[in-house]
């Protein structure tokens, strides 16, 4: 498949992580063939599986992913429930996040504090506050491992620090419950709910991001077909000078110091 088409933000080398949609459906219960589990993202450089969420359709079975962390946005059940009989590796978390699952039994809890990057397995994550929910305060991360950056964000309403966030990143991985129908209210005053995918591109314009992919689709594009749904996000992109794709359960991307290219796994868990 074809690679970012401005490669001027990419550097030359030969390091490179590997990004494997696990999961693409967001808590709705509509369900198709290339969207049938919960958000979830794998991470992988050199030994390290860095699985980024665990929900509910997980419990008991992400064993089979072989995470050697999980790293968690927020506490909502589709983000964070795979998790209510514990797990096996470390699991990162903010201290909201924790308290909101306190009952779960993690052995080995660590606590992320926005703002302050952390490594794991050599890959570099840094915890952005972003707006979603009251109850299950969320964050997004920006993540690399010496190159290329990428940030990842699956629930958003709004990012509290958007151009810290996104500066410089080459892949935006966002929010895809909604297309262009905002899916945000305000209450007190705070903002909560799903920012539409048109108005995180133009949030990917305003910061200069060539590519962006959305995950934790809602029923509007797993119900839809997948060639007319493709087709009109990618013009969707087209128009904001982007080029925008729909991630679906097991596209893998490989994100080099040369370039991005993207694949398929078909039919088995990485």
């Amino acid at each position: 498949m074809k690679a970012l088409r401005d490669p001027s933000n990419w550097y030359h080398g030969k390091r490179k992580i590997e990004l494997t949609f696990l999961g693409t459906r967001g808590e709705i219960k509509a369900i198709s063939r290339r969207h049938r589990r919960h958000s979830a993202l794998l991470v992988r450089r050199g030994r390290a599986r860095i699985m980024i969420d665990c929900g509910t359709d997980w419990l008991k079975t992400f064993a089979r992913v072989a995470p050697t962390a999980i790293v968690l946005t927020h506490a909502h059940d589709d983000h964070a429930a795979g998790l209510a009989s514990g797990a096996s590796c470390p699991v990162y978390a903010t201290r909201e996040t924790w308290t909101a699952i306190a009952r779960f039994p993690i052995a080995d809890a660590r606590v992320v504090a926005p703002r302050v990057p952390f490594k794991i397995g050599g890959v570099s994550f840094e915890a952005f506050d972003v707006e979603h929910s009251l109850r299950a305060p969320a964050v997004g991360y920006r993540i690399d491992e010496g190159g290329p950056s990428f940030f990842y964000v699956p629930d958003v309403a709004a990012i509290c620090e958007p151009h810290a966030a996104l500066y410089g990143v080459s892949l935006y991985v966002g929010d895809g419950a909604t297309v262009t129908r905002s899916m945000v209210r305000r209450r007190d005053d705070a903002l909560i709910g799903h920012a539409p995918i048109v108005a995180q591109l133009g949030w990917c314009v305003e910061e200069g991001i060539a590519r962006a992919i959305f995950t934790h689709c809602g029923s509007g594009i797993v119900r839809s077909d997948a060639r007319e749904i493709a087709a009109r996000i990618a013009a969707l992109g087209e128009a904001h000078g982007i080029e925008a794709s729909i991630a679906y359960d097991g596209l893998t991307l490989t994100l080099s110091m040369r370039r991005l290219a993207s694949v398929e796994i078909v039919r088995r868990a990485p």
